[in-house]
């Protein structure tokens, strides 16, 4: 069997070196770099995000291009159902409110 004092193992200097080790990284400073900007050229459309779905997908389509108010057909007009009266969204509020 080997003896004891092989087995023994030197506390002391890993101590002495995780702390010269922990001391060298608190006395350092930080250090800060400058990041490049994303743009290839100067022209600000290439910074620009993709066109994706949605109201913005095709720039002919857009909502806020229309020129004149909508005017649905008479076949579309008469399809619609009447708007309800006072007293029948009165009486469906205070349903909802119970």
């Amino acid at each position: 069997m080997p003896s004891t004092e092989q087995l023994t193992v030197p506390t002391t200097k890993k101590h002495k070196k995780m702390s010269s080790k922990s001391d060298a990284t608190k006395n350092e400073e930080p250090t800060y770099s400058i990041q490049p900007h994303p743009a290839k050229t100067n022209d600000p459309a290439d910074l620009a995000p993709e066109q994706t779905g949605g109201l913005a997908s095709n720039p002919n389509e857009r909502a806020f291009h229309a020129r004149d108010p909508h005017i649905p057909t008479t076949e579309v007009m008469a399809s619609l159902e009447q708007p309800a009266t006072r007293e029948e969204l009165q009486a469906r509020q205070a349903e909802l409110n119970k």
